[in-house]
């Protein structure tokens, strides 16, 4: 059973660090691993999707066509997680795919198909040569990312002059700071421990490191709601499942706040963004 202390959800929740990422993703990816029996960790595309890997799959495949993997060499993926979607992209397009992360457990945990390969960094000192990528992608992971100008920065160091970034992440639809995001968010605030950042900041500091945002993608309607939807139609049984590592205290916790997620996108409060930026070069 695994164990979480109310004092761990404060550190997460007031802190973030690299380490308390590392340490929420450690205690937390199981219960989605659960929900869903798959290996993605990321809140899914929902528009015509069966169950959550198909939603997945499908938010994997939305992000590989914006950043038009198919003409795509080399992909750095940051923050890649369990490597899912970079074995989705793979087995797609053919790029050869280097999985940055910098959770080392993750690291030893993910699948290692021929053509990827894996490097435990964080996302704000990337090393990678200058001009050495093709694409640079962070899907659902840019919104741990602290300060987001230097994961910027070093993105467009490291791509190459006709190189593309594309992140996929949530967002709060107006930046109004971390603690008043806490009490716009209620239980989810603690609950989805990222920065919380405003899209207009996201947008500014992407247009400030040296990028064009060619598109951004509003998907939160096809994201929160339609998962909450899913959770709710099938608690019995997902409750059945993560009942088997953990508490039914963190199940609710769980519960309640997918209930204010949807009811935060249903509002207006959150949303989830793709962006495609392209790199400039300077005046």
């Amino acid at each position: 059973m695994v164990s979480i202390s109310p004092l761990q959800a404060i550190m997460w929740t007031f802190r973030r660090s690299e380490r308390d990422v590392v340490n929420l993703y450690n205690s937390l990816s199981p219960v989605m691993q659960l929900a869903t029996g798959g290996d993605m960790l990321n809140f899914g595309y929902w528009e015509g999707a069966r169950d959550p890997i198909d939603a997945q799959r499908r938010l994997c495949s939305l992000v590989g066509d914006i950043a038009g993997l198919a003409s795509a060499k080399m992909l750095v993926d940051v923050g890649s997680g369990l490597g899912a979607p970079a074995a989705e992209w793979r087995a797609a397009h053919g790029s050869e795919i280097v999985c940055v992360n910098i959770n080392k457990e993750q690291l030893l945990l993910s699948a290692k198909p021929d053509g990827i390969s894996f490097v435990n960094a964080t996302s704000t000192a990337l090393p990678f040569s200058d001009r050495s990528a093709d694409r640079i992608v962070a899907l659902e992971s840019a919104q741990h990312f602290r300060p987001l100008e230097r994961f910027i920065a070093e993105s467009r160091r490291i791509l190459k002059d006709d190189g593309i970034l594309v992140m996929a992440l949530p967002v709060m639809k107006k930046g109004d700071g971390h603690m008043k995001a806490v009490t716009r968010l209620g239980i989810l605030s603690f609950t989805w421990s990222s920065e919380h950042y405003g899209l207009e900041y996201v947008k500014s500091a992407v247009a400030g490191g040296g990028f064009a945002i060619d598109d951004i993608r509003h998907i939160g309607h096809q994201v929160y709601e339609p998962l909450t939807d899913y959770y709710v139609k099938n608690r019995q049984a997902l409750r059945e499942n993560i009942l088997k590592e953990y508490s039914s205290f963190i199940e609710g916790v769980l519960y309640r706040s997918l209930l204010k997620m949807k009811d935060a996108s249903e509002k207006c409060i959150i949303d989830y963004v793709i962006i495609k930026a392209l790199r400039l070069e300077p005046l």
